[in-house]
């Protein structure tokens, strides 16, 4: 089955092509067709998982050869994928909870002028996603790498005819290409040091590089995850791509998209450890620090939506802090716990706005829960996981990657983590107290109803899975961690009694968060405090509120100049010095062109006299010389 691998990217892109082509004659069957196009690569996946693990630990990466690419000389470039635990973890995120997503989008888009067009892009965009992750050369994976990042421009912008949905797509595809070029650049040192451009032969010689290489690749790689990832400082395009429909907004935070950087950390982590400990610590650092500042802003959010897409910044920050201090696997399970309970709010959110035609502010919603109880109850679960609870999923990832950083010696990482912990439960807490407790309250009080039969097909496993999906890695004979070892290494966790008092604190911190939230926001007596809590700390309310002013700080110092720079080589270097010379030549000519004909009359006695000039000029030197 592992020889199917190619399958597993062909089905999504052939069923982006067949809708692209025949859209409108298939109509209203795309989504069915698009979701079948992800769901068979879903289940070819899980035949894959059961072939690896019928092999021995050491023997669970294969190589599957698609066709051969490029051979130029002595370069060769292979059409090959590389399957192993990570490349199959990855497949099965991306596949599973993607055919979720499609399935929810068949209900959520119905009626939508472009519905084809949209499965299209959606089967594109797992499709690149695929090849990403199943890349045995860097030159592969670049094709996916960008390949995701042309699917969200085009599922961002897909209500391009408003101007925030147009404009959010182009702030995303530029953000990306400044991470892309740091990304492109680390592959050329990657491809000279290594003199390969395959994942294991890069890998292999890794520990061979000088320091100072290996931490400038490292560097230059982590730069394209910042990109792809939302990280500081390039998470900036990531709340405003809330713009686009709210499958794509699940898709780009659950399966796709953002989750590239933290899995192309883990896949070449050898590089990393190869620079003896500072591109490992920027990891760590941008980590913690970017999880912190997107729960900050988080928490002065009003929009459904972007409170998610934060959170997702903030989450994605502490798979970033796993990454950098070497916890390659508990980064891993993080990310595909995430994936559950993120997928799962997204869409939640989505079945909100579905309801109250496409509302998103907080502030106009409110006890929800019991008129759309689907909606309500698995938005819970996922409410619960991501804030850390106990038995839910969030719990065991979160609390692995603070023990992870505890076990390191990174006591402050630890702490930021933990802070942070307070701030995700508080503002997640927030959010599900103002739209699913309390009073019914909607928008010119509109009548409520819940998902239909497709969302909430979507919605009821990806709600279990929130609860139950912590048991990937719980003590037993297989567990997350030890399947991924033979590619990304042993994760080191403390032992006794720590990794308990640490669980402990962990909970504690999602508790105190969720009792401030609750007393804040869900409680009568909790008004007055509030209004108090925000006239005592207004400055940093408002700041908060204005996203800390970095938009404004990025216009100014690199939006603004960079259009100055743009109109002065408009108008003046191309109009007034390339047109100009150009311009010129063409005067100069026409001036010259403009004088001759006038010697070209057409009367013989003219020419006849000009002859005779000649002559007599010629003589008359001739003349002149011989008497000299």
């Amino acid at each position: 089955m592992i020889d199917l691998a190619p399958y597993v990217i062909a089905l999504p892109l052939a069923g982006a092509l067949l809708l692209m082509i025949f859209g409108k004659r298939i109509g209203k069957a795309a989504g069915i067709v698009a979701s079948a196009a992800i769901g068979v690569p879903f289940l070819l996946a899980l035949a894959m998982l059961v072939d690896l693990l019928g092999l021995h630990a050491e023997e669970r990466s294969v190589i599957v050869t698609a066709f051969e690419w490029i051979e130029v000389g002595d370069f060769e470039a292979a059409a090959r994928l590389l399957v192993d635990p990570l490349s199959i973890v990855m497949v099965l995120v991306v596949t599973g909870v993607g055919t979720l997503i499609h399935i929810y989008s068949i209900g959520y888009m119905h009626g939508e002028a472009r519905y084809a067009r949209f499965f299209s892009y959606m089967n594109l965009f797992a499709a690149s996603m695929l090849l990403l992750v199943l890349a045995d050369n860097l030159l592969l994976l670049y094709v996916g790498w960008e390949g995701v990042g042309l699917c969200s421009y085009l599922l961002i912008g897909f209500w391009f005819e408003r101007p925030a949905a147009a404009n959010a797509a182009k702030k995303a595809f530029i953000v990306n290409r400044v991470g892309d070029f740091s990304f492109l650049i680390g592959i050329f040192v990657l491809s000279a040091s290594a003199g390969s451009l395959t994942v294991g032969q890069v890998n292999a010689e890794a520990g061979g590089m000088a320091a100072g290489v290996a931490t400038a690749a490292a560097l230059l790689l982590f730069g394209g995850a910042t990109g792809k990832s939302a990280q500081i400082p390039l998470y900036v395009w990531l709340p405003d791509a809330m713009e686009g429909p709210t499958p794509v907004s699940a898709l780009i935070h659950a399966a796709t998209m953002v989750t590239a950087g933290v899995y192309m950390i883990a896949r070449f982590s050898p590089v990393f450890e190869a620079s003896g400990g500072p591109a490992l610590l920027v990891v760590a650092w941008i980590g913690a620090l970017t999880a912190l500042w997107a729960g900050l802003l988080a928490t002065a959010e009003y929009d459904i939506k972007r409170v998610l897409a934060y959170s997702t910044v903030s989450q994605l920050g502490y798979m970033f802090l796993a990454l950098g201090v070497g916890a390659y696997s508990v980064a891993i399970f993080h990310l595909v716990t995430h994936a559950f309970f993120k997928a799962l709010m997204f869409l939640g959110a989505g079945s909100v706005m579905h309801s109250l035609k496409g509302e998103t502010d907080m502030r106009r919603m409110g006890g929800l829960r019991k008129a759309m109880p689907v909606t309500g109850w698995t938005f819970m679960m996922g409410w619960l996981a991501i804030s850390g609870i106990i038995p839910f999923s969030g719990f065991f990832s979160k609390d692995a990657i603070l023990a992870s950083a505890w076990h390191e010696g990174q006591f402050l990482l630890w702490l930021i983590g933990a802070v942070t912990a307070v701030l995700t439960a508080f503002y997640m807490s927030r959010l599900y107290f103002r739209v699913f407790e309390g009073k019914l309250v909607t928008p010119g009080n509109l009548h409520v109803h819940d998902a239909p039969p497709s969302m909430a097909a979507a919605l009821l496993p990806l709600g279990a899975l929130a609860v139950i999906g912590g048991a990937i890695n719980l003590p037993g004979a297989l567990t997350l961690e030890v399947f991924l070892e033979p590619a990304v290494g042993h994760s080191e966790v403390p032992g006794g009694i720590v990794p308990w008092i640490l669980g402990a604190i962990a909970l504690v911190a999602g508790v105190a968060g969720i009792a401030a939230a609750r007393f804040l926001y869900a409680l009568p007596s909790g008004q007055k405090p509030l209004e108090t809590l925000h006239e005592r700390f207004s400055p940093l309310v408002n700041a908060t509120q204005h996203k800390f002013y970095v938009d404004e700080l990025y216009g100014r110092a690199i939006v603004l100049p960079g259009k100055a720079l743009a109109s002065f080589c408009a108008n003046f270097l191309d109009a007034r010095i390339v047109d100009g010379a150009v311009n010129g030549v063409a005067w100069l000519v026409g001036q010259s062109s403009w004088a001759l004909r006038r010697v070209q009359t057409g009367y013989i006695r003219n020419y006849a006299l000009t002859f005779l000039f000649g002559v007599v000029v010629a003589f008359s030197l001739l003349a002149f010389r011989g008497v000299l």
